[in-house]
């Protein structure tokens, strides 16, 4: 493997930055031994020559175009209701008047609060609200619950914890909870995993990693808010590791093992990945930060998990895209249709980088090389970068993390699912957010630019009864039911074939097109939209369309665009009802395919085979229970579509408590 000098070896000096002190490390435990790696010398070379790099990529992303990828949200406002498509009102943003939540504790913003332009809430009835929780993702008995942590396969049992109010449907109290699960699909609910409870995570048992280690034993590293409310990084192992459920942990009583280093904020360290063995028998992990408005990620080496030096330079810092949150760092086969153990590197080998940041609130993901020899990773596409190219998910999706399944040789990715309604509803129903279903990731060989996801098979334990629907013709302009029966538990997967005579004869069509710019749904172009709508009622009132646009240039190239539209998928005035979506790569001969799956509240949309996907949080107050119905549209001029379906009815996953005489 060749060496490769990157550019981001240093930081630039901020003296305007505070760095934490150990002065501040005070309480009953302030006898314990102070780990190694905490009072490492001055980060000397770390204050010189990063901003010159910071410069030099700046540079490059200019003169090469450097753009965001094709979406960029537009909140639609409601709008006048028709029995097809009705417009919307032009798009302008809505300034909720809220208390935040989370900022002043130093993470991303966990209120959201969206309000009505007459200043008053949607009447919701308890029925509307029951009605959302969901029947087969996961998401707690009640309360809040954020981001996904230490995910991993441990003694027969998928353990799954995650950020969790145990008093509050709103942010606050941050503890671990904890489910594990046979399939990772039939989840059950175990006592919390660790609470807040020492001086170094007092105010908060915030976002970690678990590490499985060679011989068989788990490590945990997790981010605390200390008494002061700085961020340090924590460890913690099981109290008895032949426990398979893994119910009890020990955190170490030298805690913190990583405090942030000088030029570092208090407030801006945060997030350690799983960790990976490199060829020099030392262990090596890396968190989030910045440096003023440059995302950055620290890397660390460890021999034992309680002491950690901080290498020079970063594994890699991306100009302009603010903090880095629950960074997320693991290598893909390019030969092999398999996961990757997380310390897997060398031939037929690439490395994902992925941030969430804080300031967008989206995950974003580059693939590249990593570089053993000086632990710097370098994109593919520098200007397909961390933050300014490709997302894992273009709707309401964040804070996400894989891990790698031994069990089944895959990688397994875990996402949150915040809520877009009025937090007030939240208190109301006892509960706020859910999980993704988890999807197994992959490098896309077909394309060789980007990663495909996939929900798990098991979830297609869950799948009844089903109904086929053979080449249904879509007339341009078109509406057409599907007789499915109760519509809001399903799994369906759908096959488009455009007119091919339209198709070749169109010279040109919306070239300049965007999912979240050009009128959504209700638009009507050449070439598109055409796809289905889920959970609608018969007037379509409420209806949440999932959909393709083709774009057409006068070279006759093709770029086609998938897109899920909620400015109609609720009567409700104070929810949050966005247009996502983005291009997705469809390669010659392929027929246009998508799969959702529906439950409840939440669509989770893929095309192309999960090259493209799309979660939508939606509130519907009609298109509930028995009213919710399933339609093929066409919102074309001039094309018509052939249609292929599948749709399963859905069980429900039956989430419970573990009892000791469970089984799954």
């Amino acid at each position: 493997m060749s060496m490769y000098t990157n550019p981001f070896r240093s930081f630039p000096d901020l003296e305007h930055v505070v760095p934490y002190s150990y002065d501040t490390l005070r309480d009953e435990e302030e006898q314990a031994e102070a780990p190694s790696g905490g009072r490492r010398r001055p980060m000397k070379v770390l204050l010189s020559t990063l901003l010159s790099g910071i410069l030099l990529l700046a540079l490059v992303m200019v003169l090469t175009g450097g753009q965001r990828s094709e979406e960029e949200v537009v909140e639609v406002v409601e709008g006048n209701h028709h029995p097809s498509f009705p417009s919307s009102k032009p798009s302008r943003a809505i300034e909720p008047e809220w208390v935040s939540r989370g900022v002043s504790e130093g993470v991303s913003e966990k209120a959201f609060r969206p309000y009505s332009e007459k200043g008053d809430s949607y009447p919701w009835t308890n029925l509307m609200l029951s009605w959302q929780r969901t029947a087969y993702h996961f998401q707690p008995e009640k309360n809040w619950m954020n981001d996904p942590n230490g995910p991993l396969f441990y003694k027969g049992w998928y353990h799954l914890f995650y950020q969790y109010n145990p008093d509050s449907a709103v942010w606050g109290n941050i503890t671990w909870g904890h489910a594990v699960s046979k399939d990772l699909i039939h989840w059950l609910y175990l006592p919390l995993a660790m609470v807040p409870d020492h001086w170094y995570d007092i105010n908060g048992v915030w976002t970690g990693s678990a590490t499985l280690l060679p011989d068989g034993s788990v490590v945990i590293l997790y981010t605390g808010s200390t008494d002061e409310k700085v961020q340090v990084q924590n460890l913690a192992h099981p109290a008895d590791p032949s426990d398979p459920l893994l119910l009890h942990w020990i955190k170490y009583p030298g805690n913190p093992v990583m405090v942030p280093p000088p030029g570092i904020g208090t407030l801006d360290f945060r997030d350690p990945t799983t960790a990976w063995l490199t060829p020099d028998g030392n262990w090596r992990l890396t968190l989030g930060s910045k440096v003023n408005e440059t995302g950055i990620s620290l890397v660390y080496q460890t021999t034992n998990f309680t002491s950690y030096e901080l290498l020079d330079g970063v594994l890699h810092a991306v100009p302009g895209t603010g903090m880095w949150e629950c960074v997320d760092f693991y290598p893909v086969s390019t030969t092999e249709e398999i996961g990757l153990n997380t310390s897997a590197f060398g031939p037929g080998v690439k490395h994902v980088l992925k941030a969430s940041l804080d300031d967008s609130k989206k995950d974003y993901y580059a693939l590249g090389t990593y570089y053993v020899e000086n632990d710097t990773w370098i994109p593919d596409n520098p200007v397909a970068d961390v933050g300014i190219g490709i997302r894992y998910d273009y709707g309401k999706y964040y804070a996400s993390k894989t891990f790698y399944d031994q069990h089944k040789q895959r990688r397994v990715l875990f996402g949150w699912i915040g809520e877009t309604d009025n937090e007030a509803e939240d208190i109301k129903k006892g509960w706020a957010s859910v999980q993704s279903i988890p999807r197994v990731v992959l490098f896309d060989q077909k394309t060789g630019s980007n990663l495909v996801q996939w929900p798990v098979e098991e979830v297609e334990s869950l799948r009844l009864t089903s109904t086929e629907f053979d080449k249904v013709v879509v007339g341009a302009g078109s509406v057409v039911p599907l007789d499915v029966g109760t519509a809001t538990q399903l799994d369906i997967t759908a096959e488009f074939e455009i007119d091919s005579e339209t198709l070749e004869g169109t010279i040109e069509a919306d070239i300049g097109y965007n999912c979240t710019t050009s009128g959504g749904a209700a638009g009507r172009g050449t070439l598109g939209p055409f796809g289905l709508l889920v959970l609608a009622e018969d007037s379509l009132a409420e209806q949440t369309p999932v959909y393709f646009y083709i774009a057409k240039d006068t070279d006759g190239d093709y770029r086609t665009f998938f897109c899920a539209d909620e400015s109609r998928s609720s009567l409700a005035n104070d929810v949050v009802k966005y247009v996502y979506g983005s291009y997705v790569p469809v390669l010659e001969g392929e027929k246009l395919i998508m799969r959702l799956l529906v439950d409840h509240s939440i669509v989770e949309s893929f095309a192309q085979g999960g090259r493209t996907v799309v979660t939508s949080r939606v509130y519907p107050t009609q298109a509930i229970y028995g009213a919710a119905r399933v339609f093929l549209f066409n919102n074309a001029t001039a094309a018509n579509v052939t249609a292929s379906l599948k749709i399963w009815q859905m069980n429900s996953a039956f989430i419970r408590p573990y009892f000791n005489d469970h089984h799954i």
